[in-house]
């Protein structure tokens, strides 16, 4: 059965995000699964741990880079929660790009991407492999206004720094999986 396609719109003013389901603005979806569906085994450690297709569409006028960053703050367990565990971080996406296709390669992705670090400390897509329970994994994407500079391999933390300041608008895809 094939998943729908249902997207979030988070607005952030002021330090607050708020949640507008269907409303005009910047949204991230995946043909692979619905906003808090289900996760796909393809797309996990038990599976193919291939990245799952994402796109994306109302980056608003006047962004200059996109910043995708998938975590799981359930780590390592959701019922006592004690880090989030980040599984992909890519910075200097361009404006104009539309999603990512399946399973792709850092030979594919679009021109002028940078890669971060994730907690396995590589870079690339890690997928879900959660130890216990059913974890949510946030794919958070970020408008920016300014393209990002060289910061090497970067972790997370080093990536938001960067983008402090910058982020026009903000949309979240959350997936669930349980082993």
């Amino acid at each position: 059965m094939r998943a729908g396609w249902i997207g979030l719109l988070l607005i952030t003013v002021s330090g607050f995000t708020t949640a507008l389901a269907g409303g005009k603005g910047m949204i991230i979806q995946s043909p692979a699964f619905t906003h808090l569906g289900e996760i796909p085994r393809k797309y996990t450690c038990d599976g193919e741990d291939v990245s799952p297709p994402l796109v994306w569409s109302g980056i608003p006028e006047g962004a200059k880079s996109l910043v995708l960053i998938v975590d799981d703050p359930d780590a390592p367990d959701p019922r006592a929660p004690k880090m989030t565990w980040v599984h992909w971080v890519l910075y200097n996406l361009p404006p104009d790009t539309k999603g990512l296709p399946e399973a792709v390669a850092p030979t594919d992705l679009p021109p002028g991407t940078r890669e971060g670090l994730n907690d396995w400390k590589r870079t690339g897509y890690g997928g879900p492999c959660p130890p216990i329970g059913r974890h949510r994994y946030f794919h958070k994407l970020y408008a920016l206004d300014t393209v990002l500079p060289d910061l090497g391999i970067p972790t997370k933390a080093q990536v938001e720094a960067a983008m402090r300041g910058h982020v026009l608008t903000q949309a979240e895809l959350v997936g669930t999986y349980q082993r």
